[in-house]
């Protein structure tokens, strides 16, 4: 979906690096249809709610979601999955649902507010071997404030002193999964890091119980792979550097 930080080219380039992967792009419900696994990116997410309804996937979204098909929402494609949202612009906007939480849209303030941490990795990017955390990359960021008991909490980030004082808690979630629905906060796709979506990519296969070859997976807007995101100047240098080991 097009807008913003989407970094769907990234998303795109990391997923071809893993053996067996299809990679295209989704704009028609036949194209929909035909993956296994949809990965919504991140971007304005009110314009992509908006781009959305005017093509008319809002009901095969939500449909594809809720036949149990994996969907892996980055930044605002977790907006996108989350039942409730606080902080929407006047009239709201459309949501997919399916994970019961309830985020807070532009949590972590503007773009100029961009960070980037460390955080433990959960035991489904653990599994994968290399480090006991991952970088994360927070861009205009969302945070769920709440997440239901059936909602498995994969990643949390403890807020600075002010933060704290500010929003009148300790700490964030930024990572979610239930079944085979998957939110994170934080851009995976603009890190070396090839975890998070191996375990998306596992996802997928498991569901589709095909394990040597992925269905397609989800991707909008052609272009080529950049050496690093032009929308993004908060992080021009050195962005895609390797990961520590």
């Amino acid at each position: 979906m097009p807008g913003g930080q989407g970094s769907f080219r990234e998303h795109m380039f990391l997923l071809q690096k893993i053996p067996g992967v299809e990679v295209v792009e989704v704009r028609t419900r036949d194209e929909l249809e035909s993956v296994a696994g949809l990965i919504i990116p991140g971007g304005e997410s009110t314009t992509m709610a908006l781009v959305a309804e005017r093509w008319g996937l809002i009901p095969e979204l939500q449909a594809f979601a809720k036949a149990g098909k994996p969907v892996w929402g980055t930044c605002a494609g977790m907006i996108f999955l989350a039942e409730s949202a606080e902080g929407q612009k006047k009239g709201g906007q459309s949501l997919l649902g399916g994970l019961d939480i309830t985020v807070s849209r532009n949590f972590f303030g503007a773009q100029i507010n961009s960070f980037e941490t460390r955080l433990p990795a959960p035991d489904c990017v653990k599994s994968y071997g290399s480090t006991d955390d991952f970088r994360a990359v927070f861009i205009r960021a969302p945070a769920v404030l709440a997440a239901g008991p059936e909602v498995e909490i994969l990643a949390e980030y403890t807020l600075t002193p002010e933060e704290a004082v500010v929003h009148g808690r300790e700490k964030v979630i930024v990572a979610v999964r239930k079944g085979v629905l998957m939110a994170t906060a934080f851009h995976p796709e603009l890190t070396t890091d090839l975890r998070w979506h191996q375990a998306f990519v596992d996802m997928v296969r498991k569901h589709s119980q095909q394990p040597d070859k992925v269905p397609p997976s989800l991707f909008q807007n052609l272009g080529r792979i950049p050496n690093r995101p032009p929308d993004l100047p908060v992080y021009g240098k050195e962005f895609m550097r390797a990961e520590q080991m």
